[in-house]
């Protein structure tokens, strides 16, 4: 990972806006990564170093803060700092954690105040700061407690509630680790790459690298989704010829699961920019389906169907090992906002579904508002659908996924394997 440091000058400016965008902003990291990479015109080495340099730091973060705090008690305010906050971040990042070499993290950090108006002022404190860490920072980081720092206090009180402090401590040990990459497989695949299999032709790759360059892509032979987010469609069972309405479907991994099993796909989403991905990723994997650009709340379908997904807008917070920025652009207000937006679209998703019909009901969130709270409020007040209790069987016989009927994946299923997203879903039926 060292280098010299004129080389990893474009890759650190890269970081540094990145961090400023998701930390001062409350920008979503996929969103800043994009755009500052996308305007800085990296070589793809420096964009990749840029974002191993961000992503890494943000699920640090507490423990970075931490240990900055060690050696600077008081930071300076931002109006006369400018980016030396995240200047500091970045560097003690690289040090303790990505394990440059010191000179060309500390040079780096230098060189990178030395080209901010308002930094510049602080380079003496950024040379002092970073000698110090580089010498005594693994020393105090070994010392902390990484999950609990590494996780706001509105998280874990929120998941020691739900779940315990046992539990809540697995699962933010499990946000720890850089997630593999879990890829679907077409049931003909026949270029894939080398991996671990896991159940339902789902295949884990560690240090993947680029999607695109993997074995398979250009042909076609699978798609990018997470093992847990896999689940939901299989809990509608046998859609082979039956319509399936596929609501909040992009960027596409469910809708592509539904096309593969031969459901005949309405596939409805509101953002024409994540419909067009789900769409080029339809045209990669030779499959089909009908996307319609709308907001669930306009749309109505031709008739009821017998299938209905609804994987609906939420926290995300089941999702935090792959976007470790989560924790910190959001708080517990936005888990009620969410909540509420989801509670509308469940009650229309329900008056799709024809009698008999099944409506899956799924959030990539750890929160019981987004989940099973949702679901509880949805079967009080609609008394003509029912829970369809899921069975071991269905998720190839891991029981400890399923609570009280439901489907509930944590990050720390599967921890030796490489974890999982959280997810939440319910099979729920409409009497006929």
């Amino acid at each position: 990972m060292a280098r010299r440091p004129a080389a990893g000058i474009p890759a650190r400016a890269a970081a540094q806006a990145i961090l400023g965008d998701v930390l001062r902003k409350r920008r979503p990291l996929d969103d800043a990564t994009e755009s500052v990479l996308g305007t800085a015109q990296l070589e793809p080495r420096d964009a990749g170093f840029a974002r191993a340099i961000a992503t890494e730091t943000l699920r640090r973060l507490g423990q970075l803060q931490a240990l900055l705090h060690a050696f600077v008690p008081k930071m300076p305010p931002q109006h006369r700092s400018g980016p030396t906050l995240e200047i500091l971040l970045a560097g003690a990042c690289e040090l303790v954690f990505l394990k440059v070499a010191a000179h060309a993290a500390v040079d780096g950090a230098n060189e990178l105040a030395a080209r901010d108006g308002k930094a510049v002022h602080f380079k003496p404190l950024i040379n002092a700061v970073l000698r110090r860490i580089a010498s005594e920072g693994e020393a105090i980081i070994a010392a902390q407690d990484a999950p609990r720092l590494n996780t706001p206090d509105w998280l874990w009180s929120r998941w020691c509630d739900a779940y315990g402090e046992e539990t809540t401590r697995t699962i933010a040990h499990a946000h720890l680790a850089t997630p593999p990459l879990d890829i679907q497989l077409k049931a003909n695949a026949s270029i894939l790459p080398d991996g671990f299999t896991l159940p339902g032709g789902v295949v884990r790759l560690q240090d993947a690298g680029r999607v695109d360059d993997l074995p398979g892509y250009a042909q076609g032979e699978w798609w990018v989704q997470d093992f847990a987010a896999t689940f939901p469609v299989r809990l509608l069972g046998d859609v082979r010829d039956a319509t399936a309405i596929d609501l909040c479907a992009a960027p596409g991994g469910k809708c592509a699961q539904l096309a593969a099993a031969g459901a005949q796909v309405i596939a409805v989403d509101r953002d024409p920019a994540r419909l067009q991905r789900l769409k080029q990723n339809l045209e990669r994997l030779h499959l089909a389906a009908e996307p319609i650009e709308a907001d669930v709340r306009d749309f109505t379908p031709k008739e009821r169907a017998p299938f209905v997904l609804l994987d609906a807008p939420c926290s995300a917070t089941g999702t935090i090992r792959r976007h470790p920025d989560l924790p910190w652009i959001k708080n517990a207000a936005d888990v009620n906002t969410c909540a509420d937006a989801a509670a509308e679209l469940l009650d229309v998703a329900a008056d799709m579904v024809a009698d008999n019909g099944v409506l899956v009901f799924a959030v990539c969130s750890l929160e019981p508002e987004d989940g099973a709270e949702q679901v509880a409020a949805f079967l009080a007040r609609r008394p003509e659908f029912r829970r369809e209790p899921i069975a071991a069987d269905e998720v190839f016989g891991m029981a400890d996924l399923i609570r009280d009927g439901d489907l509930h994946t944590l990050p720390c299923h599967l921890a030796e394997q490489g974890g999982m997203d959280g997810f939440y879903a319910a099979r729920l039926r409409r009497s006929g």
